[in-house]
């Protein structure tokens, strides 16, 4: 069955190549500069390139080459971290302390971004990524597009375009409206559809979620569970915390992208509004949401494969010799590229996994992928 999500999810992105404007609504302006590569310096690169939404909003160009990371626009330049999912990104709360004292929510892994808007305004002026070099650079590619020009008029002030601060704002304010949209997060995947009765789990299925909401046999809601029902339509698979689970440094990112083996990415604490060194390491916990289809894993890539994500987790509470090998590399786990600050707790929460609750757990995962993209699974 194909939700009213869904379906306005596939004719959203079915009109997208042939947009051509002026746009009526925030909405339409949105997805029409989310699909811009004249946004970019050398007018190859988009939001889309790095979020496709063919491939849940990640970056599809990373698993055809084999990287863990994103080349810019020059077609040189490599990042340090996976570019994460947009995917349901919208339901992320702005960046704040709770009232356990723990930072919460933010885009980007280190919550850099408070809001939607502040994170749809970084990549065009990254020099690594969209590599424009400033603000008036962008709305002056803005004002080449006669459409853009009546539509910022309309929707903002017929002098919009005459102040560059004020147009860069707008432009981020309606790229965020688009990504509000429910071509973002339209909640059909299996598991959606199990909750409505429309979907049977299978067996294995059935295991998997019984165990990932389990606090007894799992340490997966300790972090990947934000509603306190495990039946909660809503639920997005992430408690949007910080943590630092211990992964290591990425060697073949830091090859290819010439930063030193040695530089340590601190995380959080490298977030201008964190001060804490407490924080070092830690990154925000992702969405489980596509998580399927949108490897490779972890902040920098690091796993190739889901599986191998379940099995990193289960190596700390497990004193199985052959469980401490990375089946990926086929050598010991590496250490933690920050040892410090880890989250000790909810690592070791919970037994040794065998291989039945393992696949289990990957089975149920693949179960949190939208309709649109069940056929990237196995």
């Amino acid at each position: 069955m194909t939700s009213p999500a869904h379906l306005s999810a596939i004719l959203l992105f079915a009109a997208t190549p042939t947009l051509a404007g002026p746009f009526d609504t925030l909405e339409q302006l949105g997805e029409a500069l989310f699909f811009d590569t004249n946004l970019s310096a050398n007018r190859s690169q988009s939001c889309a390139s790095c979020h496709s939404p063919d491939q849940g909003f990640s970056d599809p160009r990373v698993t055809a080459a084999g990287k863990a990371v994103s080349v810019g626009d020059d077609g040189l330049s490599l990042g340090d971290r996976n570019a994460p999912t947009a995917s349901y990104a919208v339901l992320t709360p702005e960046f704040h302390i709770n009232v356990e004292g723990e930072w919460i929510g933010g885009q980007f892994w280190d919550g850099r971004a408070t809001t939607l808007e502040d994170q749809a305004g970084g990549p065009p002026l990254n020099p690594i990524e969209m590599g424009m070099e400033s603000k008036a650079a962008v709305v002056a590619r803005l004002a080449e597009n006669p459409a853009y020009v009546t539509s910022f008029q309309v929707l903002f002030g017929a002098n919009i375009l005459n102040d560059p601060s004020a147009t860069y704002a707008a432009m981020s304010k309606a790229l965020a409206a688009f990504e509000r949209t429910a071509a973002f997060a339209p909640f059909d995947s299996k598991y959606d559809r199990f909750l409505r009765g429309e979907y049977e789990l299978t067996r294995d299925e059935e295991l998997g979620r019984l165990l990932f909401f389990s606090e007894q046999f799992t340490n997966c809601n300790q972090c990947h569970q934000l509603k306190s029902s495990l039946l909660d339509p809503a639920e997005t698979f992430t408690n949007y915390e910080y943590h630092n689970i211990g992964i290591p440094t990425n060697r073949s990112v830091r090859s290819a992208n010439g930063v030193s083996i040695e530089t340590k990415d601190v995380g959080l604490f490298a977030n201008p509004a964190v001060d804490d060194p407490a924080q070092r390491g830690k990154f925000r916990v992702p969405t489980l949401r596509n998580v399927a289809v949108t490897g490779p894993y972890m902040h920098n890539g690091m796993f190739d494969e889901l599986r191998t994500v379940v099995l990193f987790y289960n190596k700390y509470n497990t004193l199985n010799e052959k469980r401490q090998i990375n089946p990926e590399t086929g050598k010991p786990w590496a250490r933690p590229e920050i040892p410090q600050n880890l989250s000790v707790s909810d690592l070791t929460h919970g037994p040794a996994l065998d291989d039945q609750r393992i696949d289990a757990l990957v089975a149920f995962m693949k179960t949190l992928t939208d309709a649109k993209y069940e056929h990237l699974l196995d």
